[in-house]
């Protein structure tokens, strides 16, 4: 999707994503204090800051190991931290807190593709341009981010109705920590890359032609 950009262009998807992946993490934190959890209040996290944000393993080095090995990049933000146990409604309370980042870049989408609809004719091709990637970095986002694999967001909303079983399979795969998003990543993101390309079309497709 993201494939032959230059000049400008890159000046524009990066600018979106560091965007798109500010709010993502801050609305998990603005769910997560709502619903009765205070860390990320604590810790400063509650902040449009993109120095709170930035991870040097996750959003630099990660995207530049994936070009390396000719790989789409992939960037992620430094988590926010929530504890689970402060979150009202249980697991469910959980899976709010894990919704809140994938429907922050959707509604962000969904403006983005209505100043389109309303400015196309009236704005120069440049910022149309940008409008055009800040909805295609946001729908990425989200639908990248609802997988359902730990530890991404997905996992959040199928761990609070999935039986114990598996449950119990995907708190082992979120303990392996950071070597889970490279396996994930170099092993299995190949098996599901055209349906996550798909999913990704249907919804930028859906939100340009209403």
């Amino acid at each position: 999707m993201f494939t032959g950009l230059t000049g400008i262009e890159l000046v524009f998807f990066f600018l979106s994503l560091l965007i798109a992946m500010i709010v993502h993490e801050v609305m998990h934190g603005v769910v997560a204090y709502y619903l009765g959890d205070k860390t990320a209040a604590e810790m400063g996290r509650l902040t449009l800051n993109p120095f709170k944000h930035i991870d040097v393993a996750t959003t630099l080095l990660l995207p530049l190991v994936l070009v390396l090995f000719g790989l789409p990049p992939i960037f992620a933000a430094k988590p926010v931290p929530f504890n689970p146990q402060n979150v009202n409604y249980d697991e469910y309370g959980v899976a709010m807190v894990g919704l809140a980042g994938p429907l922050s870049n959707f509604l962000l989408a969904a403006v983005g593709s209505v100043l389109i609809h309303l400015l196309a004719a009236t704005i120069n091709a440049e910022l149309l341009n940008f409008l055009l990637i800040f909805v295609e970095v946001n729908v990425a986002l989200m639908v990248f981010n609802m997988i359902p694999f730990p530890p991404l967001d997905g996992s959040r909303v199928l761990y609070a109705f999935a039986p114990e079983s598996v449950r119990r399979v995907m708190e082992r795969i979120e303990a392996m920590g950071f070597m889970v998003i490279l396996l994930f990543i170099f092993v299995f993101f190949q098996f599901i890359a055209q349906l996550i390309g798909y999913v990704d079309n249907t919804i930028l497709k859906f939100l340009l032609s209403i």
